[in-house]
């Protein structure tokens, strides 16, 4: 990106009129959807029936239903076409449906007007696994996060600014006239963004359609749980979604029963929550590194209970003011910690929401991407719907705040689950949490790290937690040679082991261990991965330099790839040191210290001695031990 920032991708084609695209289709899905409830709700006059709430709940499940019937099919069209191409027909739809919406407006038809809502969710069905499904084959590795984000900022906003214009407009003298006319302007305008998206090839062309959407859904749901981390990141995401689901759905009752609030308070709430993820969800690249860094899942789940217990915890016993405006109720006690509250629900939600995204993304074969965020969306339908089935039969015995009580404990609980099934959730956090509390790293020249292939890591051995350190700032998965007594210690064992870490052990201490480690070694390597070794075998007692062992040769002899020199700066000293003679044992001299990791240019295999290599990292340290 041109300018090192996400926001460099907007100004790019490969991503700025899909942005567009997908940000229109939004506000304008959620500009038709309220102003149609608004109508069911508050202007009976045009109805057949006194039923408004029926038609309202049959409304909600119109659009959703396509997301059951055809998520199969649309995943299976987006990994088949050219998704330009795609996505312009499926905007061609859009607009087919707006011009109906027009006509329908302006005839007073309300089953027609219900009746295209179905066909509204239809269109997003398709749009689903696109939207999704072109990020990866148009960003590289370290934009899937930022991108992501952005996606996801502009979803939120785009519902917010969708619900607040479908609001506003219904509520204009010719109201009808200027709903039916700024959804087909927002169609056609969408239209012609998606023109400029350019060409991404079909990853399956060849694959052959099945229209059966009762089979075909049943085989890609088997497709998506034959990746057992991907699966677990599907129900992650489709958990917030029910969770998301539940908090937008009950605020304008908890608005008016709980907080005495009138719609302009409602207003504050969801575009609070909406700003929350938003922003949660821009930050992602930054707390990242622009790395999919799964460490912030397990942030953001703990963000999403902590304040929706506080959330509970904040909501006064009763409405104190009847129908109080939104800036008398920021003026009210306890007016700004809710408010509060629900911004960082989003904030954190975001910080949830998409590192799962970008990791199902990255972690689906590429053949069948699509197809599995097709699953994907199925699910998150489904898990919507049983947000409305359980809110209908919780809310029979508790109130709106002790359901988002209950929420909130469930979130808990669903996460530890999760995060126990997939321990790369935590082992990530705890690294994440470690370069960005304790310590402040500045990275030089890690770009000299191959994107791909083979390559081993040399590195000087300052403290306990190197790894975890190097670990956290190489983009790529490092596989780390380590002493088998470091590779034990309590807690940094679960890290090292989920990192698929290798134990060895001197030959006089366990010549079977050692000899099991460079078979594991060579194993990664001719996989084309990453292997960090410590050569000095043993963490400094002094701050300097042990002389490198030959273990390093041995390994390049077995498998002749290019070796990266590292060295690690200023941490000698720190908590994790053994600059008191013992580490954990005595108070540091530095704490949230910031250290450096500088990497140097590869060396050939056939240079790759360990004297050189022991030069090379002298030189990338220099002082700053």
């Amino acid at each position: 990106m041109s300018d090192g920032s996400q926001f460099g991708l907007l100004r790019q084609r490969r991503f700025g009129p899909f942005f567009t695209t997908q940000f229109l289709g939004a506000f304008n899905d959620n500009l038709y959807k309220n102003a149609l409830v608004i109508m069911l709700a508050f202007q009976g006059t045009m109805l057949s029936s006194d039923h408004s709430n029926t038609l309202i709940n049959l409304s909600a499940g119109l659009f959703i239903l396509p997301f059951f019937l055809f998520s199969a099919m649309a995943g299976q069209f987006a990994d088949k076409f050219e998704k330009s191409l795609l996505i312009r027909r499926i905007k061609l739809l859009e607009i087919g449906i707006m011009l109906a919406a027009l006509v329908a407006l302006l005839t007073n038809s309300t089953a027609m007007l219900i009746g295209l809502l179905f066909l509204l969710g239809l269109q997003s069905t398709l749009f689903g696994p696109v939207k999704y499904g072109i990020l990866p084959q148009v960003l590289r590795d370290e934009e899937l996060t930022g991108g992501n984000g952005l996606v996801e900022m502009g979803t939120f906003l785009a519902i917010l600014l969708g619900t607040i214009a479908g609001g506003t407009l219904i509520g204009l003298e010719p109201g009808r006239i200027a709903v039916g006319v700024t959804v087909l302007v927002v169609a056609i305008a969408g239209y012609f963004a998606s023109r400029r998206i350019p060409a991404c090839l079909p990853p399956d062309p060849e694959l052959v359609i099945r229209w059966n959407p009762l089979s075909e859904t049943w085989r890609i749901m088997k497709l998506v749980h034959g990746n057992r981390t991907v699966f677990l990141s599907i129900l992650g995401i489709s958990w917030f979604w029910l969770a998301g689901a539940t908090y937008l759905t009950q605020l304008p009752n908890y608005t008016r029963l709980f907080l005495g609030g009138n719609e302009q308070v409602v207003t504050l709430l969801l575009a609070t929550f909406s700003i929350g993820i938003g922003l949660g969800s821009l930050l992602c690249e930054k707390l990242s590194a622009r790395r999919v860094e799964l460490g912030l899942v397990p942030f953001g789940s703990i963000g999403l209970t902590v304040f929706g217990i506080d959330l509970y915890f904040a909501t006064p016993a009763a409405a104190a003011v009847p129908l109080a405006g939104a800036a008398g109720f920021l003026g009210l006690p306890g007016g700004i910690r809710l408010v509060a509250d629900l911004f960082l629900l989003g904030l954190f939600g975001g910080f949830y929401i998409v590192p799962l995204y970008a990791l199902v993304q990255q972690r689906s074969a590429a053949r069948h991407r699509s197809r599995i965020i097709a699953g994907n969306n199925i699910l998150n339908a489904l898990f919507m719907v049983i947000s409305a089935l359980a809110s209908i039969l919780l809310l029979k015995t508790l109130t709106i705040p002790q359901l988002f009580l209950v929420l909130a404990l469930c979130n808990a609980a669903v996460a530890i689950y999760i995060y126990t099934l997939v321990p790369e959730f935590l082992m990530r956090f705890i690294v994440w949490l470690l370069i960005h509390t304790i310590y402040r790293v500045d990275k030089k020249n890690l770009e000299a790290i191959p994107e791909e292939g083979p390559v081993v890591l040399v590195c000087n051995h300052v403290s306990f937690v190197d790894a975890l350190i190097i670990g956290g700032c190489v983009r790529r998965p490092v596989r780390f040679v380590m002493y088998y007594k470091i590779f034990r210690i309590p807690v940094l064992s679960f890290v090292f082991r989920t990192a698929k870490a290798i134990p060895i052990a001197g030959r006089r201490e366990d010549p079977e261990m050692l000899e099991a480690a460079f078979e594991r070694i060579a194993e990664y390597l001719d996989a084309g991965e990453v292997v960090c070794v410590f050569p000095e075998g043993q963490i400094t007692r002094d701050g300097e330099l042990n002389e490198f062992r030959r273990g390093v040769e041995r390994i390049i002899e077995r498998s002749p790839v290019p070796v990266v020199p590292m060295a690690l700066q200023n941490l000698w000293g720190s908590f994790f040191s053994r600059y008191s003679g013992r580490a954990f044992l005595t108070w540091p001299r530095k704490l949230w210290s910031r250290i450096g990791l500088v990497a140097g240019e590869p060396v050939p295999p056939e240079m790759a001695k360990a004297a050189l290599l022991q030069e090379r990292v002298a030189a990338l340290r220099g002082e700053r031990r």
